[in-house]
């Protein structure tokens, strides 16, 4: 029988779901302008809805993946919803704020639950399944215990590509006043595109406790800073830096942090 935590966890998490698309018909309904940048900016906050019921799925399971998850997905709901609210011009909606404060107030109470209630915490133990190749053929087995901090920093990654694809979609709508910038917006896709190639690579490896790794991701992360952050200044202003350019800011802070905690590799261990 699932316990009485966990199956409020789950209630918790439909609401959620349900006020993260209620706050965006919302914005959609009070929002003064309908442009290019309204229409990417909702759909990434669209796709972000499916993030809950793949976490949902995920707590149901019983994984350990849920807690970063869950971290990740809270915090980029937020953004992704709260850059909808402010308007290029003038005072947010009343509706809108509410539902945003309302929005908030979930998030936060269902990460403090993954994190911080000790029935959830002992649900949350099952590990992902990985394909291993054996005499008896191809089979799937649950990953050893791992660094809980490699985890996060993992998922944390993955969320570079689609954060450098909103701003530089939204630039393409700049385009018809400035054409000398239709390079740099391609390119700044091609980069996105790349990054999550980059951030898999950096995650398969970093999972098995390769320092290089976590190296080379520390390195992808100052990259994607130092070429997404100037390209949201120039192309969307101040504004679009502010609201494209902080949730990426977040990620690759919570990246960096997760890094510093991950535990030592053994190699390293037993040389010393």
């Amino acid at each position: 029988m699932t316990p009485r935590p966990v199956r409020a966890l789950t209630a918790l998490l439909i609401a959620t779901a349900v006020a993260t698309l209620v706050v965006e018909l919302l914005n959609f309904w009070y929002a003064p302008d309908h442009g290019v940048g309204f229409a990417v900016r909702t759909g990434w906050a669209l796709v972000r809805t499916l993030g809950w019921l793949i976490l949902i799925a995920q707590v149901r399971r019983s994984r350990a993946t849920a807690k970063p998850l869950g971290l990740i997905l809270a915090m980029t709901t937020l953004f992704a919803v709260g850059r909808l609210i402010v308007p290029t011009s003038g005072r947010p909606a009343l509706p809108g704020l509410i539902s945003f404060g309302v929005l908030t107030v979930l998030c936060v109470t269902v990460v403090t639950l993954l994190y911080r209630h000790p029935g959830i915490d002992a649900h949350l133990v099952n590990q992902p399944r990985r394909p291993v190749l054996t005499r008896e053929g191809l089979s799937f087995r649950e990953a050893p215990p791992g660094d809980p901090w490699v985890l996060t920093a993992r998922l944390a990654s993955f969320s570079y590509s689609p954060l450098m694809l909103v701003p530089a979609l939204v630039a393409v709508g700049t385009l018809r006043h400035r054409l000398e910038w239709t390079f740099a917006v391609i390119l700044w896709i091609l980069a996105g595109i790349a990054v999550s190639y980059a951030a898999l690579l950096c995650a398969f490896f970093l999972g098995r406790g390769s320092h290089r790794a976590r190296t080379t991701l520390v390195g992808v992360t100052l990259a994607v800073l130092a070429f997404d952050l100037p390209l949201c200044a120039v192309l969307l202003g101040l504004d679009g830096l502010i609201r494209d350019g902080a949730p990426l800011v977040v990620a690759a802070g919570l990246t960096l942090y997760a890094l510093r905690r991950t535990a030592r590799p053994r190699t390293c261990t037993t040389a010393s």
